[in-house]
Order: C-alpha cells, then structure tokens, then sequence
C-alpha cells in the first residue's frame, strides 16, 4: 500500500490533507473559538493553491447538517460538517436526528472545550471554556449516531478518520460523531504519513438469503392480488429500474407511501398513487421495499391472511423502539440487489400464472386511469381558488419543471399533481420530522448538482425553522441559486391535522379556533431573500401562479439569483 507523507506544522493541517485525501470535497462549518487551528490549517490551504476539502461557512449548525445531507442526496457523497462544541452540536442534533432516520452517511465533528486550563499551545483563555465543557459532550446525540470518538492524538488521526467513514458508510448507512479537542488540534508537527487510499471497502452491498427469496417468490407466484408499497427505495437510483422491471413482471401495483426518494415512475400504469389504504382489504400478498410504516394500523390495515413480505436493509427497523408489522418472510438486503435477484426467482411462474397476469395488468391500469381522472377532477373544482389551494400550485410547479428538476419537499407539494418520471428527481419529508430541514438540503443539493434547477417547497412553518437568513446567506455567497416555493397557509396544518384527527367533534373543531397553530401576523417572506441579493415575489391569485413561477424561474437559470415565492394559500 503506497504512502503519502506532507509537511504540515500542525494536527489541524495534517486532518484537512488527511479528508482530502479520503475524498472529502466540502467542510460545512459553523466555526467557534475551538476552530483556531483549523482556520490557520485553511488559511495555509488557500495559499498554496488547494482546493478540497472547500470550507462552507454556515451560520446555523442545523442549517450545515441540512446541507450535508442535501449533497449526498445528489451525489452519494458523504461529507463532513463541524460545529462549535457542545453549543453547536445541540443547534445541529435536529438535523442528526433527520439524517439518521434517512440513513444518510455524514462525519459529523465539533470541537471540543479546550481540556487543560495553562501549559499548552491551544489551552483555555476564555471565560466560555469552563463553561462549555461537559462530563459527555456525545451523550445528547448518542441514541442517533452509529459511533463516536474523540480525537487523542495525531498517531491515531489516520485510523479514528477512516473507522468513522467506513461506519458511517456501512450498511444501514448513518451519522457518526467524532470530537477535537483545540490542544489535540494545535499541536506542532513537522510532517504526517498516510495511506494513500483508505483499505476500507466502503462499496459492498447486502445481499439476501436465497431460502427467504425463494418463499417470497413463492408466496408473490400465487397471489391473487398482490401489492407492493414503498416509501424509500429511490434512494438508490438504480433501484427503481429494477422495481418498474418487477411490476411489470407480474402486473404488480405499485404504491409510493410517504414517499421520501422518487420510487417509481408516477406515469407507469402499475403506479397507484400514494395511499395504500384502498387495496389493503383486498391485498393477499404484500411486498414492503424499504418502508418503516407501510400503513397506520389504527386506521386500516391488511386482513388477518394476508401473506406480508418486508424488505430492506434492515427490513424489522431495529432501531426503532416499536414496531410490530407483521411479516412472513424477512428480505435482510439492499433492494437494489435483492429485486432483480426476486425478479429472476420469480421468472419460472408467468408460464402458469401469464393468464392471471394480464387480467391483473388490465384491472391495475384501470384503477391506474381512473385515479388520474379524479386527480384531474380534484385540480379543475379549486384551479381559481383564492386563496390559493396547494393541489393547483403543485399543478403549476409541475407545469415549470423539466425532468431535470430537483425538487426538495418539506410539506405541502401536492403528489397527485406533479409527474416524476426519472430517479434522483424528488426528496420528501424525513421520518423524524425534525423540521427545518428542506431550505437547506435545497442548496445541498444545488452543490451536488450544479447544472440542475432545484426548487423547495415549503410550509410557512418550515421556511421559519430553516433557517432563512442563514441559507439565503449560504445560496449568494456560493454561488448556489434555488428556488423557493413557500405554501404560506399561515399556520402549522399538520398540529391542526392532528388535533381534528384525535377530537372530530371537539372543542377546536366546534370553535374553529387552534391555539399554538397559528402563524399570523405572516411575515413578508418574500423579502427575506433581497436580503442576500434574491428575487421575492408575493402571490395571492390563482391566475398569477405561474407567471410567478415563470419569473422565478428565469431570475434563477438567467440571472443567477436565488427566489422566494410567497403563496397565499388558504388558512388551514
């Protein structure tokens, strides 16, 4: 294995060669007095012409963490963000807690308060650092990391480094947390030596036992009414080739539930929209790909006989405290490895079952159209709607994109109403819910993939709780113009949902009034941006949606500037 030695003065310079070496582009920071040396080390870096990893100055942890996970959602890239010690990493554990339940890889750093009080280069001489030292500054985000460390020396930089990524990269993916101390940081050196590659094969997938793919093959062959529902199999863009090829394979519908990654093309006739509940009571044989809840038992489940197939990574979500889907065959694997492999388990049946199969193409393309039609029902009756209604800004969001777009959801896009025919096209609300984490995974992504239109869609909420100065920040001084479609209903729609759900005939619904789920006054969100040099737009008639959309548009691809588009919609 060949060796790599460079001259560095300190630990902080020899951990910024050390990243670029590892492939690391991009250091999303929101940097504090524990950086110091890590400023130098970027400083020196700059001098001498280098490029990577690129500092990103974010002035709000969650708002890093938010761009992190963005990038890698384009790119399958896992990056690095750092924060200020104990402070920051309680700003970022939101966005920790959204990237592990999405399984997204991130070397998440911060510093940590200087350990000696006199002595050493980088020791303590601020009144913050007794402070902001903790007995167990990991301890808050423990629960949703894979693995953490602290820095001790710079013998061990090398190993700590690479036992964090092949971590964080293996299978179920997710978040590690590794801390630096400033004197571990600051500490002189002449030189440090590295492997040139990593000898961490951080690219084998899982693959499934055949006994379990034989059953399920088995038990998908002699269904009578088979249904699939996915909610994350696109995270992987091969995957969802090898998902259109097995429903086309045996007349297999398709649901898309909560849908979080574009799993399958939305024009397919196996596609049958994004509520699962119609076809459970029917279903004899479910297949689940990569779906935590693939239904809310408490509102309708699958009967008692029906033959349940999970698959995923981890298809029982160890990880979760409770969880009790029933299954029969458990598929432990990636999907993208395991569907093809089903597929071809299942390509002795058609001969005996090729009947069965087309009367089943027919009848699932039937309900196929037959929902589309209502879909299109549902946008004539409210397309003049004043205020608007989000299911005709969807329309028009759709009508504006091409099928390059990216578009970022964190509520209240409309899925009936916009096609995605291509992987890698949609990202959907995290599990966790931690909100405030589409505006910046929006610019994350628009890093990863700079040639390519990317739009947010945002609740009112959801702008506030991202952070808005912070990202419109981040978007000019990079160089990375987004739009922003904000679905302003002046309130938080889903405490409202809940509340209606839980009291149908209750004291709120009676009085229509909702205290804690009103956001009125509503701010001018559309001058948030001029802030930070952007386009700002207010929109209140049906009739100026998509010219709005159309001028946001072209202040984005032509002029390079970012845009908001404030849409008045109406109050939940």
């Amino acid at each position: 294995m060949d060796r790599n030695t460079v001259k560095v003065e300190t630990t902080a310079q020899a951990y910024l060669e050390l990243l670029n070496q590892r492939g690391i582009e991009y250091f999303f920071a929101n940097a504090g007095t524990d950086f110091a040396p890590l400023i130098d080390a970027f400083a020196r870096q700059t001098e001498e012409g280098r490029s990577f990893p690129k500092p990103i100055t974010v002035p709000h942890e969650n708002a890093a963490v938010a761009m992190a996970h963005g990038y890698y959602m384009v790119t399958g890239k896992p990056q690095v963000v750092m924060v200020h010690v104990n402070v920051g990493t309680a700003n970022a554990a939101n966005g920790i807690i959204n990237a592990a339940r999405d399984n997204v890889p991130i070397l998440f750093t911060a510093g940590r308060t200087p350990i000696t009080e006199e002595g050493l280069p980088g020791t303590r001489d601020l009144y913050i650092h007794w402070g902001q030292e903790t007995f167990d500054q990991a301890g808050m985000l423990r629960e949703y990391v894979k693995w953490d460390y602290e820095l001790r020396n710079v013998t061990q930089l090398e190993t700590v480094v690479d036992r964090a990524l092949e971590i964080a990269m293996t299978q179920p993916q997710g978040p590690v947390y590794l801390t630096l101390p400033r004197e571990v940081l600051a500490e002189p050196q002449t030189e440090f030596t590295m492997s040139s590659t990593s000898r961490r094969d951080l690219t084998s997938r899982i693959h499934p036992d055949p006994a379990a793919i034989e059953a399920a093959a088995t038990m998908l062959s002699a269904a009578q009414n088979p249904l699939i529902i996915t909610t994350s199999v696109g995270r992987n863009l091969e995957a969802v080739k090898h998902l259109v090829t097995l429903a086309e394979s045996f007349a297999i519908p398709v649901v898309t539930f909560n849908q979080r990654y574009m799993c399958f093309p939305t024009d397919h006739p196996m596609h049958l929209g994004f509520n699962p509940n119609p076809f459970l009571e029917k279903a004899d044989t479910i297949l689940v790909i990569d779906s935590e809840v693939p239904w809310y038992p408490s509102v309708k489940k699958p009967h008692d006989n029906c033959k349940v197939i999970q698959m995923g990574i981890d298809p029982i979500y160890a990880n979760y405290p409770i969880r009790t889907f029933p299954y029969d065959v458990a598929i432990r694997s990636d999907s993208s490895v395991a569907i093809p492999i089903l597929t071809e388990a299942l390509s002795s049946y058609p001969k005996q079952a090729q009947r069965r199969i087309e009367e089943c193409f027919k009848r699932v393309k039937a309900i196929h159209d037959e929902k589309r039609a209502a879909w299109r029902g549902a946008l004539e009756r409210v397309k003049e709607d004043s205020p608007l209604d989000p299911i005709w800004i969807s329309h028009c969001i759709n009508e504006i994109k091409d099928d390059e777009t990216i578009i970022v959801n964190e509520y209240d896009l409309t899925l009936t109403q916009v096609e995605f025919k291509r992987p890698g096209t949609f990202f959907g609300s995290i599990a966790a819910g931690g909100l405030g984490w589409g505006l910046g995974a929006s610019i994350g992504a628009k890093l990863g993939a700079p040639d390519r239109l990317v739009i947010s869609v945002l609740g009112d909420g959801s702008y506030i709780f991202g952070n808005p100065t912070a990202c419109h920040f981040v978007s000019q001084a990079e160089g990375l113009p987004t739009l922003t479609v904000i679905f302003n209903n002046g309130g938080w729609n889903a405490v409202r949902r809940a509340n209606l759900r839980m009291y149908p005939e209750g004291w709120a619904a009676r009085t229509k009034s909702f205290p804690l789920s009103d956001l009125k006054p509503s701010p001018q969100f559309e001058v948030v941006a001029a802030a930070s040099g952007g386009y700002g737009e207010r929109v209140e008639k049906a009739s100026e949606v998509r010219p709005a959309l159309e001028r946001a548009v072209k202040a984005v691809r032509e002029d390079g500037r970012q845009a908001v588009l404030n849409l008045i919609c109406k109050h939940p």
